[in-house]
């Protein structure tokens, strides 16, 4: 299976407003987001600053050419310390457990080398579930986690693997 992790262009940002709508009506079960009036979810308030800001970029997935998801990362500066996050992770219900969500994690996480905290709401159970499996297969289980203001949260550090 050909999957593909490219950095959205400028002109593909509206495909991307699209995909998240799509992330809005999974995530909202642990939000509890309703839709607008017009039948859609806000629009995501830092679309923008992915094209704007250098410490951010979008991806877009690609299986098999066809459209499957998107992550979005940015670096994060507190105090001394710097380290990437993955702000938002979208894989398409018909991709999921097909460990495509995991490939694209781990490229993502070897594009950008370095301290790295991803974190998920506490409600959200299955990201929990993902996410520490993940994290604990990259790094061979050599990473920390922690609980804070509704979150819970994996620190680790980016390392060579594979990659897409």
């Amino acid at each position: 299976m050909l999957i593909e992790l490219h950095v959205a262009e400028g002109e593909e940002k509206d495909i991307l407003k699209n995909l998240i709508q799509f992330y809005d009506y999974d995530f909202s079960e642990f939000t509890d987001e309703d839709v607008l009036e017009k039948g859609n979810y806000s629009e995501y308030p830092f679309i923008d600053l992915y094209w704007e800001e250098s410490s951010r970029v979008p991806y877009l997935i690609r299986v098999e050419g066809s459209l499957a998801g998107f992550v979005l990362v940015r670096t994060v500066e507190e105090a001394n310390y710097i380290y990437y996050s993955i702000a938002e992770f979208f894989v398409m219900k018909k991709y999921r457990r097909s460990g495509i969500g995991k490939q694209v994690a781990e490229t993502v996480f070897n594009k950008h080398r370095g301290q790295w905290e991803v974190y998920q709401l506490e409600r959200n159970r299955p990201a929990q579930t993902f996410w520490v499996k993940v994290i604990s297969e990259y790094t061979n289980g050599n990473y920390s986690e922690r609980n804070e203001q509704g979150k819970r949260i994996q620190s680790f550090s980016s390392s060579e693997k594979s990659s897409i």
